[in-house]
């Protein structure tokens, strides 16, 4: 197997732009994302990622089943990751190259540390310069080579001689090396079975080192090979290697021919993967200290190698929001990431950016018609999947037209959609919500996350789901299962309230469930009426956005006030 090695940086591709949702997300803020997605790849001419940040929705999935899409690949964390570095890529250093080959090539590449794989590409070590050096300084056992198991090419290679006699692939396995400097007679003395003889232009001692059973006769000077010792040296099983160097420089350099499987560190290695984030990265680099660490993948194969002075070139994951704006809404890591756009219709939350950032925000129903209307912008023709999937959004978010949210022009928006798709509004709705309110086979955990989200509102942190259904009957049975659940969400989470909006489409009403502290006075004094201990019927109320959060955010304002 030829020993070959390359050092390149990995190509600078463009950064993937992912377009993502809120947590616990809904229809909208899925349908949004790939959508929007599909729009922005068809007017840039290159390819966006819808994502999501969270499970879905029983009513979320049939709508994807429904028009033909797979569910968005989870992105649970946009910071910066291993695979966000430039990472410089090494291919087949191979554990049988020589020290002196590893040397040579540590100063053409500017590196220190040489990764060393198998032949299947997986990661066996590393040596570094200072493993070359330390090895110099210790090699004092004249039989180091064979202990090595150094082959006949790699001693050629160092020696920059070429091999007379014996095959390359061949490796030492027993003996010492010794340079023949005394006459015939005395070597005979201390000449044993499989050494390794150095010496120059003389008959008698190449000769008596092949007789005494020398595995290999290392010749000096460049000078040529008689006849007769090469005859003898294949009679007798011997390696013959002509070098030009002097037998000094031949005796100084045979040990460098040792390959560097010997000396590189194999156990306890300290390596990353792709998807490592680079503040756990920094944290281990702190603490070993190395100059360079390996990067492979799940099989173990080496895919490059970075160092600490790269931490700080990763690229920021970028990142374009659709149907939030608030930080404690947003994909974990939002922070460390690059937010390129905001596509929203909630009230303007937390979110911060370092750059300005194309912000478009307008008082609809639903984030869906907000991208509907920027495909007529665009001249974008919309395919009938993708109007399915917008429709549905805009009728999630506003159940089907009757929350105080929806405008004329969501209305609108959804029966063109609905037109292109191919169906009708009223048949579709029932079978979404139905889809989606089918509760008795779904756990606690299921039911509540399935819309959530949190707030931050003036001293008061919060959380506020909701569970929509045509089902009176339903949504009544959920309460006694819920409340309990609530309380342990509330005080896992450290929040202060935590709400849920048991929200009757066909009623249009929402009987809320509340807990922690102060929750019955706010709810209370939010909707001008007396609540129960935990739970108040309000007729009329079907949005978290326009009813909910807005009523309550005033009631605390005017508590704290």
């Amino acid at each position: 197997m030829n020993n070959t090695a390359e050092n390149l940086m990995e190509p600078c591709e463009e950064a993937p732009v992912y377009v993502i949702g809120h947590m616990n997300p809904d229809t909208d803020s899925i349908c949004s994302a790939i959508a929007y997605a599909y729009l922005k790849e068809k007017v840039n001419g290159k390819p966006y990622y819808p994502r999501r940040a969270g499970q879905l929705n029983l009513e979320t999935k049939y709508v994807l089943e429904r028009f033909g899409f797979q569910e968005p690949f989870y992105l649970a964390d946009v910071r910066r990751q291993v695979k966000d570095m430039d990472v410089r890529k090494f291919k087949r250093v191979l554990s049988c190259l020589s020290l002196k080959k590893a040397w040579e090539w540590m100063a053409d590449l500017d590196v220190v540390t040489l990764p060393i794989v198998d032949g299947e590409g997986k990661l066996e070590g590393l040596i570094t310069e200072r493993d070359i050096a330390k090895s110099y300084m210790e090699m004092n056992d004249p039989a180091m080579l064979s202990k090595a198991h150094t082959s006949y090419k790699n001693l050629t290679e160092t020696l920059a001689g070429h091999l007379v006699v014996g095959d390359p692939a061949n490796e030492l396995e027993h003996g010492k090396v010794l340079v023949a400097a005394a006459n015939p007679d005395i070597m005979e003395e201390y000449i044993e079975e499989g050494d390794i003889v150095i010496t120059g232009n003389r008959y008698e001692s190449q000769l008596c080192a092949i007789e005494m059973n020398a595995s290999c006769v290392i010749v000096t000077g460049d000078v040529p090979i008689s006849r007769t010792i090469t005859i003898q040296a294949k009679q007798h099983g011997c390696a013959i290697i002509a070098t030009p160097h002097d037998t000094f420089t031949a005796a100084r350099l045979i040990n460098q021919s040792i390959p560097i499987d010997f000396f590189m560190k194999k156990s306890d290695l300290i390596t990353f993967c792709r998807n490592d984030f680079i503040d756990d990265v920094k944290d281990v680099m702190a603490k070993y200290r190395h100059r360079d660490f390996p990067v492979i993948d799940k099989d173990g194969k080496l895919l490059g190698m970075i160092s600490r002075r790269k931490l700080l070139g990763a690229k920021k994951k970028s990142i374009i929001l659709v149907d939030h704006n608030e930080k404690s809404q947003a994909v974990d890591g939002i922070e460390d990431a690059e937010i390129l756009e905001i596509i929203d219709h909630h009230r303007i939350g937390s979110m911060e950016t370092i750059n300005p950032v194309y912000f478009r925000n307008e008082p609809l129903g639903c984030t869906g018609t907000i991208i509907y209307m920027m495909y007529k912008e665009n001249g974008v023709e919309i395919p009938a999947n993708i109007a399915g999937l917008l429709c549905s959004a805009i009728i999630s978010d506003t159940l089907l037209y009757r929350s105080p949210t929806c405008t004329p022009t969501d209305r609108e928006a959804a029966e063109a959609l609905a037109k292109i798709a191919g169906i009708q509004t009223e048949e579709h709705a029932k079978a979404m919500f139905t889809a989606g309110s089918n509760f008795a086979n779904r756990t606690e955990n299921e039911i509540f996350y399935q819309d959530y989200k949190k707030f931050n509102m003036g001293e008061k942190s919060m959380g506020i789901g909701q569970v929509n259904s045509m089902n009176h009957d339903e949504l009544l049975v959920l309460k006694d299962r819920l409340l309990p659940f609530m309380e342990n969400v509330r005080k896992e989470s450290g929040l202060d309230i935590v709400m849920l909006m048991l929200t009757d489409i066909l009623e249009e009403g929402t009987l809320l469930l509340f807990c922690g502290e102060d929750s019955r006075e706010i709810v209370s004094a939010a909707f001008q009426c007396q609540a129960d201990e935990n739970s108040v019927y309000l007729p009329g109320v079907v949005s978290r956005k326009k009813q909910m959060v807005p009523s309550i955010m005033s009631s605390i304002q005017n508590e704290t006030n």
